[in-house]
């Protein structure tokens, strides 16, 4: 069973309105300057046939944003131009889309400004009363990871050293996860050093591997939250060699 609505609509004298699968008519009588109508299952104006339906949610992208004002992608079905779209906290809290641009029936693009941390419901509503909620917080609102180590260089190691060579820090409101994008640290034929995914620590046992020349080695290393926000970071460590061997003069 569903509902048919048609809100505030001004028949004029003599429209007959067929209501619900009995076939009751009901005719006006004289101009009616306003009109709320609610059906079940099928409404009928002058012969013609009116559908509504409630909008349904299905999906939003990205599901985890910033307290910046980020566009999310919403699909779903039976979407009016335009809807209310907002933002409901699990605290109770609503805060309506800054903007919302209707792609079409199933799909919409929202705008969202959300400076509370949190989990949020995301509630549709067509101009013509029906709305929806989706049924759990699908949209996480989190601070990304914020690298505390600066950039550039981590500093200078002997060749051949064994031990910890230096810490990354990055900082979350969640337990972040340390990990190389590039293939240089971690690179047993290059800086040959390991990274601790958990505390940022690296280490190696052997600094450069089987290389004997100073190099710089430079790569980059990425931090990962809980919710899977990321931030990344170019970092290089550079090898040094002492001089070996001697010379004499007669």
């Amino acid at each position: 069973m569903s509902e048919v609505k048609v809100n505030k609509i001004s028949p004029r004298t003599g429209t007959t309105f067929t209501i619900g699968d009995s076939g009751d008519t009901v005719t006006t009588a004289g101009n009616i300057s306003a009109l709320n109508i609610t059906a079940t299952n099928s409404l009928t104006v002058n012969g013609e046939s009116v559908t509504s339906a409630n909008p349904t949610f299905t999906s939003i992208s990205p599901d985890t944003i910033t307290n910046a004002q980020t566009s999310i992608t919403i699909t779903g079905s039976n979407f009016v131009s335009i809807p209310i779209v907002e933002a409901v906290s699990t605290t109770g809290v609503i805060t309506p889309a800054d903007s919302v641009t209707f792609n079409n029936s199933t799909s919409l693009t929202c705008n969202f400004t959300l400076t509370t941390d949190g989990t949020y419901y995301i509630r549709i509503e067509n101009n013509d009363g029906l709305a929806v909620r989706s049924s759990t917080a699908v949209l996480t609102v989190s601070d990304a990871p914020t690298w505390t180590t600066a950039a550039g260089t981590l500093g200078t190691i002997q060749g051949d050293f064994s031990g910890t060579v230096a810490t990354v820090v990055a900082t979350s409101d969640s337990a972040i996860t340390y990990s190389e994008t590039t293939n240089v640290l971690t690179n047993a034929s290059q800086a040959n050093c390991s990274l601790n995914s958990s505390t940022g620590v690296i280490t190696t046992t052997d600094f450069g591997g089987s290389s004997t020349t100073a190099t710089t080695y430079t790569f980059t290393l990425r931090a990962t939250d809980a919710e899977g926000q990321t931030a990344d970071r170019q970092f290089s460590l550079t090898s040094s060699y002492a001089a070996t061997g001697g010379g004499q003069f007669n």
